[in-house]
């Protein structure tokens, strides 16, 4: 007999299966698939919890409601100043032409609070008859002259002349002058409050 192989076959080593591929090859191959798929559900898993799941968006903010915003435009704010009636003098001074209606006025304002300079005076010759009553202040006395104004019905106030329009030339220690025309001569106050009531208020549009 012969010790020779037949040609072309060979004798398969230990752990070698038929065909030349060794089972220890196969087994290599397996283990790296499976460290490729667990690998990628590993770094799967470790972005989702970066992530934490939620994706964020563009933040929608609502535009400011005007609901609650006032739009009448009528709307007037008031204000309301308490006008002093004490601190100052009042004199009055006749140009009516109405004989004793400077005397009546003087009393008039007395009874609301005023502290009026007695006796009451004529207009300067100069003026002549007046048809609308006029109240005059002394500079830094204007809200004594708007006091009294209101209580005479809204008439005008405006700074005295130098000299005064008045038949002595003085005011004396008075700081407020009416001069008293014809509309309110001898007739009631048209702004008066009921005796004892000093307080007298002026409402501005702001």
């Amino acid at each position: 007999m012969s010790d020779e192989q037949p040609t072309g076959s060979r004798t398969a080593r230990p752990g070698q299966r038929p065909g030349g591929v060794g089972v220890s090859t196969t087994l290599g191959i397996i283990v790296a698939a499976i460290a490729v798929l667990l690998g990628f559900l590993i770094l799967r898993d470790i972005n989702r919890d970066r992530d934490g799941g939620v994706t964020a968006g563009p933040v929608e903010t609502q535009p400011a409601s005007t609901d609650d915003v006032p739009t009448d435009s009528t709307d007037v704010a008031v204000s309301t100043t308490t006008l002093p009636r004490t601190g100052y003098k009042v004199f009055v001074a006749n140009a009516s032409g109405v004989s004793g209606s400077a005397g009546q006025m003087s009393t008039a304002l007395q009874a609301q609070g005023f502290i009026v300079q007695q006796p009451a005076t004529n207009a300067a010759e100069t003026v002549g008859k007046q048809t609308v009553t006029v109240v005059y202040y002394v500079p830094g006395f204007e809200a004594g002259a708007a006091a009294v104004s209101q209580v005479l019905g809204g008439v005008a106030t405006q700074p005295v002349a130098t000299p005064p329009p008045v038949e002595s030339g003085d005011l004396g220690e008075a700081t407020v002058l009416v001069m008293l025309g014809t509309d309110l001569a001898g007739k009631l106050l048209p702004g008066a409050l009921p005796t004892g009531d000093t307080a007298v208020t002026e409402t501005t549009a702001g």
